[in-house]
């Protein structure tokens, strides 16, 4: 199996050539999908870790054994680096520190962390509250100190400007940077104008999270870039289409007493059996 640090090298090459597209995985087997599909990275989300593997709402009630499982299951599986969201780090300085050598060993190649109190909120909701910049910084500082490797990306999410407004989301960025993190990501930004501005004002690797139904417009990628945009993350897609197919698949069967008109849009046996790799040629 590739090694975190062999995938966090391949993350930096990647960020130094382009965009990187990020799709979030649910599970081992939809990043199989993933990687089999083409990416070269992807995304582990907080809410899809309390959803799909909790079963709960993403108000930090996951543990940090929980999200190291989930981690572990995916890098099995996959060569691909690895983006995880890692909420408030699971507590304090030191428990963030923590957090960054259990996930960097369970096969992490980046993680961000972000400035919002415990229990946290979901990005583009209402309601959320910030903790003191200084208390954070220490945070990401003990986070840049804990890694493994030097390639180990600390990502420094800010909730500010929902909550605070931009000035104070730049204010807080350019302070986290200060502490060691070498990329920002900037939750919520409303418009065109927000996203490029920002890029001037921090000028470091940015990601931006093309998430559905938030405050962000729908940007294509090669938006995303044209803007200063290092990462897009597409956190939850891939939950919120399954489930809606599921739904559906469901509500045949309810009704009907057959999935037979649901089966032309499911995907075959041998295309899973081609997926899992039942011939050897296991992908990892």
């Amino acid at each position: 199996m590739i090694s975190s640090a062999e995938r966090s090298k391949r993350f930096r090459e990647l960020l130094s050539s382009g965009t990187a597209v990020l799709p979030g995985a649910i599970n081992a087997l939809s990043a199989r999908l993933i990687e089999a599909t083409g990416f070269e990275a992807m995304y582990l989300s907080g809410a899809v870790l309390a959803n799909s593997v909790g079963g709960v709402p993403d108000v930090g009630l996951m543990t940090l054994t929980e999200a190291e499982k989930h981690c572990q299951s995916i890098a099995s599986v996959t060569t691909l680096p690895i983006v995880a969201d890692a909420d408030t780090g699971f507590g304090e300085a030191e428990n963030t520190a923590r957090t960054v050598q259990v996930l960097e060993h369970a096969g992490v190649s980046a993680i961000h962390l972000e400035d919002q109190e415990f229990p946290k909120r979901c990005g583009h909701l209402e309601g959320k509250r910030l903790v003191p910049a200084a208390a954070f910084a220490e945070k990401i500082a003990a986070a840049a100190g804990a890694r493994a490797s030097k390639d180990f990306l600390i990502i420094a999410r800010t909730d500010a400007r929902g909550v605070e407004g931009y000035d104070e989301a730049v204010r807080r960025a350019r302070l986290y940077v200060e502490a060691g993190a070498e990329a920002v990501f900037p939750e919520a930004l409303t418009g065109e104008e927000e996203f490029r501005r920002f890029a001037q004002d921090v000028p470091v690797p940015l990601l931006a999270n093309m998430t559905e139904f938030g405050k962000t417009p729908y940007y294509t990628v090669d938006e995303f870039a044209g803007m200063g945009y290092k990462m897009v993350i597409f956190p939850v897609t891939l939950q919120r289409i399954a489930m809606r197919a599921m739904q559906e698949a469901l509500e045949t069967i309810r009704d009907a007493g057959t999935q037979k008109a649901v089966v032309e849009r499911m995907q075959t046996r041998q295309e899973l059996y081609d997926l899992l790799g039942y011939d050897g040629k296991v992908n990892k």
